[in-house]
């Protein structure tokens, strides 16, 4: 439990007496009596000796000193209680945490946790010997032990046994692994942020990477301070910090509106999948949706223009996210459907569709039809889309329809750059933030924050307010009144 705040149950009351002597027939006895929350909750505990005896009482009396709340019903302080309880190694922990965030994560987070853990437990162990190679040990930990849907099966769920390629690995590491209040030591803590600031061939992870991994390792160690094993997080104790992360786009990272529409042409050039991507891809540009939206578009998420050239409208409803089945809950596909980023379950977001994104989406409608769960946009034999398919045909565009300067210089190296083009789009046409906050699926602040760079001509703007609210100062001409001259008619007291 977080002891910084008491509780109906917790007291910082605490009174002591002296350690009374009893002596008997047969022995004599040191009695240690203390009270907590008042006269009416009093303890006693006997010892056979006066340094036994004296030995606990310094420790209440320790706890209490420190600041420490003691329990009403149980006369311990917090640390005692934590003492007495089993001792949870830093593997069962680890498990717990993962069991605990698997079914309200998304597929890809769940991975995220799982690399993360499985980055971490090798630096926490309590011994080496017998330790299977390297490989094993991770692949036992990051596709058994970490990940809930393999592990756990049942209703009610009950751990499996691991397949026999892996048991012996997962029943070492089970045996192996430091207990969880080892953390308490920093020079651990640093192991850990080092095993996770680092990639399998040792080399140094991009800081997205390890900014992403150490808000993980915080999480875990935030429900070991839920759990009573710490009384604050042991990543707070150790001063090295996570890497700054550049979150503002690149403006020479997006297409212009010339290029855009080259890349949007080349793709239609992509052998027999490409035809069927372009609309893919113009949503991406026309309307900011994320891929994982427009894998997810069904026909009743379009609302087609009234008339021919106007404005349609897009209702999105849900995201699917592209993972490996086994993350999934439904291990059918490499995609799962979800509610739409940042967004509760069943809400949905409004956005525009151009005049030119809906022609384009009449176009794919009459030539690839409708899929009979109403998906707009299939893999060529009727499956999900895949991301390697649709990376494939970006970058085969990129060098179609690209110059070799900006091609290697990585403009719209990702198809989601086109996203951030169209945001960059709505902005300088003038669009209100918020409702461009709004039709992305951003809060506002972070809108400005990631798009600042690439919003043209209003430094230019500000620089002309700034020189004429100087000139102003500069060319004014009116002589500062007297103070004593203001209210001449004053001076007599009339």
């Amino acid at each position: 439990m977080n002891t910084t705040e008491p509780s109906n149950e917790w007291s910082y009351k605490v009174s002591f007496w002296k350690t009374e002597v009893r002596e008997g027939q047969r022995k004599t006895v040191h009695l240690v009596r203390w009270t907590v929350d008042g006269k009416s909750n009093e303890f006693k505990k006997p010892f056979t000796t006066a340094t036994l005896a004296e030995s606990f009482r310094s420790d209440l009396v320790s706890a209490a000193r420190k600041g420490e709340p003691f329990h009403i019903a149980k006369g311990l302080p917090a640390s005692m209680l934590r003492e007495k309880k089993a001792v949870v190694s830093w593997y069962e922990h680890a498990c717990a945490y993962a069991d605990m965030k698997w079914p309200d994560s998304a597929p890809k987070s769940r991975v995220g946790v799982a690399e993360t853990l499985a980055a971490v437990t090798p630096v926490l162990l309590a011994t080496r010997n017998g330790m299977p190679d390297r490989d094993t040990l991770r692949k036992a930990l990051y596709t058994w032990s970490f990940r809930t849907g393999s592990r756990m099966t049942g209703n009610p769920p009950v751990e499996a046994e691991p397949p026999a390629e892996l048991a012996k690995a997962v029943r070492w590491v089970e045996k192996n692994t430091l207990p969880i209040t080892a953390l308490a030591d920093p020079a651990l803590v640093r192991a850990a942020l080092d095993a996770i600031s680092k990639k399998l061939d040792g080399t140094k992870a991009a800081d997205k990477t390890i900014a992403r991994k150490r808000a993980v390792l915080h999480a875990a160690l935030e429900y070991a301070v839920e759990l009573d094993h710490f009384d604050r997080n042991p990543l707070m104790k150790v001063s090295k910090k996570a890497p700054k992360i550049a979150e503002s786009v690149d403006p020479a990272a997006l297409p212009d509106r010339r290029r855009a529409k080259a890349l949007l042409n080349a793709v239609g050039e992509q052998g027999k999948s490409g035809p069927r991507l372009v609309a893919y891809f113009a949503c991406i540009y026309y309307a900011a949706m994320r891929p994982a939206e427009v894998s997810a578009l069904r026909s009743t998420d379009f609302i087609p223009p009234t008339k021919p050239g106007g404005w349609g409208e897009f209702r999105l409803r849900r995201s699917a996210p592209a993972v490996a089945a086994e993350w999934t809950d439904s291990r059918s596909g490499r995609r799962e459907n979800r509610q739409l980023k940042h967004r509760a379950k069943k809400d949905f977001r409004v956005v525009p569709c151009q005049p030119v994104l809906a022609a384009i989406l009449a176009t794919h409608i009459e030539d690839f039809g409708v899929a009979p769960d109403g998906s707009l946009f299939r893999g060529a034999r009727g499956g999900p889309l895949s991301d390697s398919v649709t990376g494939r045909a970006w970058q085969q565009a990129r060098a179609d329809a690209l110059s070799k300067e900006h091609f290697d210089a990585g403009v719209a190296l990702r198809p989601y750059d086109l996203r951030h083009a169209c945001v960059t789009g709505w902005l300088n046409a003038g669009v209100d933030p918020a409702q461009v906050a709004e039709w992305a699926g951003h809060s506002v602040a972070v809108l400005l924050r990631v798009y600042v760079r690439c919003i043209v001509g209003r430094d230019e703007i500000a620089r002309k307010r700034i020189e004429a609210a100087f000139a102003e100062d500069e060319n004014a001409t009116e002589e500062p009144q007297d103070p004593e001259q203001e209210n001449p008619q004053e001076d007599d007291g009339k």
